[in-house]
């Protein structure tokens, strides 16, 4: 019998302990979430580092790799990296021995300045399920996941920054911006019958909106908002096969 995966999202303060990277924040949470039995910690979008960006052998890479290897767990660091002098806002998948098993090159940008939108799509076998890797803004876009699952997979990640656009509201701004979130972290689930899971920063900026959750398709199973912390849940994979035979099509 297949056993239930158990994912981490470490909705993390940004800057606290360190004024230039969040290197010691994240080996804290990794170990936060091992304790917790977690099989993954997925970060928010731009996590690691301040005014710069990274390389694939750059120390705080190798440092955080180095911490999922002590503690035989996976990881995800979404941050941007320069590759062939291209930046590229960039998801990495980080396994239990501390290898990159694999990155995601974010397709939908939306407001960053000097990077490049990647092209691939990109599914990964992992020992506790199939996962798909997503960055903010894609959440957006129903036929990035939908080719995310035709590829098998069975778990999305999106790490995110998500703010809301002042001049789309006349009031209300953020209660409305999160309501939206929410509908769309669960539009994406039940469309493709697998589970999403959505992880910011918390961060004080007014438009900000500080919210990570993981759904299935048919709820939000847990979820953090307005403070820093971490939330762990177990999948049930059976479940969400059954919906497959009531659900036609899908």
């Amino acid at each position: 019998m297949r056993r239930k995966p158990r994912i981490a999202l470490a909705q993390i303060k940004y800057f606290d302990l360190h004024p230039s990277n969040n290197l010691a924040k994240i080996k804290e949470y990794i170990t936060k979430a091992k304790k917790r039995n977690a099989d993954i910690v997925c970060f928010p979008e731009t996590c690691v580092i301040y005014e710069k960006y990274l390389h694939f052998d750059h120390k705080y890479l190798n440092e955080i790799r180095a911490e999922c290897k002590k503690h035989k767990i996976w990881a995800i660091i979404t941050e941007d990296f320069k590759v062939k002098s291209k930046l590229y806002n960039t998801s990495v998948l980080i396994d239990r021995d501390g290898k990159v098993k694999g990155t995601y090159y974010k397709i939908n940008i939306y407001a960053e300045r000097g990077t490049s939108p990647g092209k691939d799509i990109r599914v990964f076998n992992t020992d506790f399920g199939k996962v798909g890797l997503s960055i903010c803004w894609d959440l957006a876009f129903p036929e990035l996941f939908h080719a995310m699952k035709k590829k098998g997979a069975e778990i999305v990640f999106c790490p995110s920054q998500w703010a809301y656009e002042k001049k789309a509201y006349y009031k209300g701004h953020k209660k409305k911006e999160l309501k939206l979130l929410k509908a769309l972290i669960r539009a994406r689930s039940f469309e493709n019958l697998n589970f999403v899971a959505f992880c910011s920063p918390y961060l004080s900026e007014k438009d900000m909106v500080c919210y990570s959750a993981v759904a299935c398709p048919h709820k939000i199973i847990k979820e953090i908002y307005n403070k820093e912390g971490l939330i762990v849940a177990e999948l049930d994979m059976k479940e969400v096969k059954k919906l497959k035979k009531i659900y036609p099509g899908k």
